[in-house]
């Protein structure tokens, strides 16, 4: 990306979180309140971009004589990362609707259309955007309608994203912003263990920022990320977790996420076909024994004891980690 290509970026993830933000401010809604509605927008703004990708694409291929010509499915989409959008969840379609006080009945049916089509999604979209005044998600649907974002790339939703997780963590929207980590913080520890192949399990995984910039490096290396590795994670809170997977669908990635706390619950064990393996793991070796049958890539984030009784004993040579030690840690000696 050239250098004044990442300042226009910049300059669009500013201005878009000040729209956004200026809002909230002239309603009555609370940073917490906001931060999944709207996160929501610009998941719809880029499901419905890659839809009309993924359409031109087929349109293409079948003048071309390399697809024929019939009725599309879903397949023809996913292969093509995008989601078959039924009418309803379509950005343009939403923006056409008349001016009849139901828009947030709109949005609700929009997503609960796009969770019918894609699995992983089931039960994460956000649906409560009827309780907003139909003033604010005009506005906000407007602000996100711009002509630079109909035809946006998947790299620029994805940094727009990842830009408004930062603010809203810094906003304290929830969890005091536990549910971010720095993507500079992240990439060093994806640049440590180069994660290209296997697994890549994230046990406290926030909002997946491992798993989106790993599989920017495995993109760099031109390769497909869904040929290479799998991704597995658990975070001890739902609304992170809806966060996550919403943040590997806007990068057109899927993952295994389960709710848990690592410190305290079993954690997934990818290799094990997601047996039940200890969060101390120095009271179940034998679990992580049999996990490293299969190359896989651990990262630990500020884990305590979990960290400091189990990956040191644990790792073998098809293991690698990369882990986050927070200060109070290291004042201990760890």
């Amino acid at each position: 990306m050239t250098r004044n290509a990442l300042h226009n970026i910049e300059q669009l993830e500013s201005s878009l979180w000040e729209a956004a933000d200026q809002l909230r401010a002239n309603s009555k809604l609370t940073s917490s309140e906001y931060c999944m509605p709207v996160l929501g927008i610009i998941f719809l703004r880029h499901a419905s971009n890659r839809y009309q990708a993924a359409l031109k694409q087929i349109e293409a291929d079948q003048v071309a004589g390399k697809m024929p010509r019939r009725s599309l499915v879903k397949s023809d989409f996913i292969k093509r990362r995008a989601l078959m959008l039924p009418e309803q969840a379509r950005y343009d379609t939403l923006m056409k609707r008349p001016k009849d006080n139901k828009l947030g009945a709109a949005l609700v049916e929009a997503m609960n259309a796009i969770e019918k089509e894609f699995e992983p999604l089931e039960n994460q979209l956000p649906k409560d955007y009827d309780k907003f005044e139909n003033d604010l998600l005009e506005d906000l649907l407007r602000a996100f309608d711009r002509e630079v974002l109909r035809n946006a790339s998947g790299d620029v939703f994805g940094r727009i994203y990842e830009y408004f997780l930062m603010k809203f963590a810094m906003q304290g929207a929830q969890d005091n912003g536990e549910f971010f980590t720095p993507p500079s913080l992240v990439q060093t520890l994806v640049n440590v263990i180069d994660p290209d192949h296997g697994i890549v399990f994230d046990p406290a995984c926030g909002s997946g920022g491992m798993f989106v910039q790993s599989s920017h490096f495995i993109e760099r290396q031109r390769q497909d990320t869904s040929h290479r590795v799998t991704f597995y994670g658990q975070e001890k809170t739902a609304t992170t977790i809806r966060l996550a997977k919403m943040n590997l669908a806007v990068h057109g990635l899927e993952g295994n996420i389960r709710e848990a706390t690592t410190l305290s619950a079993t954690v997934i064990a990818p290799a094990t076909a997601l047996s039940p393996v200890s969060g101390n793991t120095s009271r179940n070796g034998s679990a992580w024994t049999n996990a490293t049958r299969a190359t896989w890539t651990l990262k630990c984030c500020s884990m305590g004891c979990w960290t400091r009784r189990g990956c040191w004993t644990s790792l073998r040579t098809s293991l690698e980690a990369a882990i986050a030690i927070e200060s109070a840690l290291s004042r201990q000696g760890f």
